[in-house]
């Protein structure tokens, strides 16, 4: 079956919902998610969106825009990270004429609360910049833009899995995707595809992510010729619930939240003595598992299960219930602990990817180097790769990164189809992935899925985790090429046509597989330590030699490595201290 539109969105989180709503104004538009829109991941995201309003202290957009370059340490594309924090202003002030219910300060203006990395006059101290709706912002943002998606008639097709991308000559004429309902294919042709389909922390044992976070856009990027940027540079959030990993928002510390080891010390003075428990996330992780390490966990025995203690008793009951309803009750319902009368057992845990599909600043899919622009190719949110983020991003500038880049490519595409000519596609477009999924559901013997997953999450989590060497990452990549060698055996073994989830669980392990592999190689060719990429053999950062993006192409088994120049047009790249 064959749709035509002039604009195709791919993934129906904060990004997508915020591209869809702009493009609607000036051509016909659909979202297709795998997912009903208002599940999408965006709806976990807790703490809030960052904005230099000044409603509480004075802030300026060029603080912003420096801390997130610094929090990058210095792999940001600067020009990039000054428009989005000079355009985060209107961008929350829309938001908020849309309807998303902020909280808000006695006077009645948006209130601001303070976030890891985020300082006032280049570094001299923390700030509030956060603009929060309690500890719900990311879903109130999803809500949002979903009501004006609808009342601006974006079509919908919900519960659709991407599977390819049509290319013609360099070109995107559109996408492939199965109708999880009935097993069809469905081709939707469109001048201009958006992708907005999330991060990929499933590829990781411990994460925050949604079992949905599957990586579906890059690794169908990546088969198409597209390279993946900076794929080395992933987030640990300091404070995950331990053994489960679900987020406990840095909103959190925010508030007044402390980190606290076996000791009860607050161990963050050592470490970060100017912003304490809200130095970037990068930093924290590092400390917290370099406790760990030491023996100062809170069982003290070394065990892979020692954690660390987030003690918010001293917040008091109601301004837990008033700031932070969801945490309060994430901990009472998968804890059993009230955190007004004990403190928080956390663990890093697998959060955000800082690479993912590059573009220029108007989400336009580049394939090079030189940036060269891919027709009719947009990506814009987590799986983007605009690098607003560089090594290490700061908190609150996800759901900031959405909303800008969302909007600035969804207005882009507006322009971009009132020129472009309509898309010629048929049937035998679809080809290839008709012929994978007869593959898959032949029904001849086969591996099961979900084995080369675990082993690819714990190999991934032991060996391209917080702390790297080479040793650990050639293993990894060793084990991840094995595995996708047992991959190419795998059968699905529910041959239904019905919301076959086996068959959606086997395409989603294809694209993990392929990011793990890119994520590995690149990591282990990244010789320096630099945000959220900590090499044990290589400590130091070294912007001689690696002040530049990575660029890899996966070619079959192998990933090709390229590299692309960092714009530091603004600041001079200089050592990180907090």
């Amino acid at each position: 079956m064959i749709h035509q539109f002039d604009a195709i969105i791919v993934g129906s989180g904060g990004a997508g919902l915020y591209a869809a709503l702009e493009a609607s104004q000036r051509c016909r538009t659909a979202v297709l998610s795998k997912l009903y829109p208002i599940r999408s991941h965006t709806g976990a995201a807790q703490g809030g969106i960052g904005a230099a309003l000044g409603n509480v202290e004075e802030d300026k957009p060029d603080w912003h825009a420096f801390d997130t370059v610094k929090g990058g340490d210095y792999l940001v594309d600067q020009q990039a990270a000054r428009i989005m924090a000079e355009e985060a202003i209107q961008a929350v002030y829309d938001l908020e004429n849309r309807g998303l219910p902020f909280n808000r300060t006695p006077e009645g203006r948006i209130d601001q609360r303070r976030f890891g990395g985020h300082t006032r006059n280049f570094g001299e101290a923390p700030v509030k910049r956060a603009c929060y709706a309690a500890d719900r912002t990311g879903h109130m943002i999803l809500q949002t833009l979903y009501q004006q998606c609808i009342k601006n008639e974006v079509a919908f097709f919900d519960e659709f899995q991407v599977v390819d991308l049509v290319m013609d000559n360099g070109t995107c004429k559109g996408v492939v995707a199965v109708e999880l309902s009935t097993g069809a294919l469905h081709i939707l042709a469109a001048k201009a595809v958006l992708f907005a389909t999330g991060g990929f922390g499933r590829m990781y044992k411990i994460t925050s992510n949604a079992f949905a976070n599957t990586g579906d856009g890059p690794a169908v990027c990546a088969r198409r010729g597209i390279p993946l940027q900076d794929m080395e540079f992933y987030q640990f959030h300091p404070t995950g619930i331990m053994g489960l990993g679900i987020l406990i928002s840095e909103a959190v510390r925010g508030e007044g939240g402390i980190l606290r080891n076996r000791a009860g010390e607050r161990f963050m003075e050592r470490y970060s003595p100017t912003l304490l428990d809200l130095a970037p996330r990068d930093i924290v992780a590092r400390s917290i598992l370099t406790e760990v390490r030491a023996g100062q966990g809170i069982r003290g025995d070394r065990r892979i299960d020692d954690y660390i203690h987030l003690d918010a008793t001293h917040l008091g009951r109601d301004t837990l219930m008033r700031k932070l309803p969801d945490i309060t009750s994430f901990c009472k319902t998968y804890l059993g602990i009230d955190p007004a009368d004990a403190p928080i057992p956390v663990l890093p845990t697998a959060h955000y990817a800082m690479g993912g599909i590059p573009t220029d600043i108007h989400g336009c899919v580049v394939r090079d180097g030189a940036g060269t622009v891919v027709q009719g190719l947009y990506a814009a949110g987590e799986c983007a790769c605009v690098s607003v983020h560089g090594a290490n991003r700061l908190g609150t500038n996800s759901l900031l990164d959405l909303v800008v880049f969302g909007r600035r490519a969804g207005r882009h595409i507006g322009d971009y189809v009132q020129q472009a000519a309509a898309p010629s596609v048929s049937e035998a477009d679809a080809e290839p992935a008709r012929s994978w999924i007869a593959r898959l559901t032949d029904g001849r013997p086969g591996p099961h899925g979900g084995h080369i997953l675990e082993d690819m999450k714990l190999v991934m989590m032991e060996k391209v985790g917080i702390y790297r060497n080479a040793a650990d990452m050639q293993n990894a990549i060793d084990t991840i090429q094995a595995l996708r060698e047992r991959y190419r055996t795998v059968r699905v073994q529910d041959r239904s046509k019905t919301f076959n989830t086996d068959l959606l669980e086997v395409i989603e392990l294809g694209n993990l597989l392929d990011l793990s592999l890119v994520t590995a190689v690149s990591a282990l060719n990244r010789q320096e330590s630099r945000g959220a990429h900590s090499r044990e053999d290589f400590p130091e950062r070294n912007d001689t030699q690696w002040l530049k993006h990575t660029l890899a192409h996966l070619e079959g088994d192998a990933v090709r490595l390229d590299y692309k120049t960092v714009d530091t047009s603004i600041w001079e790249p200089k050592p990180r201290t907090y």
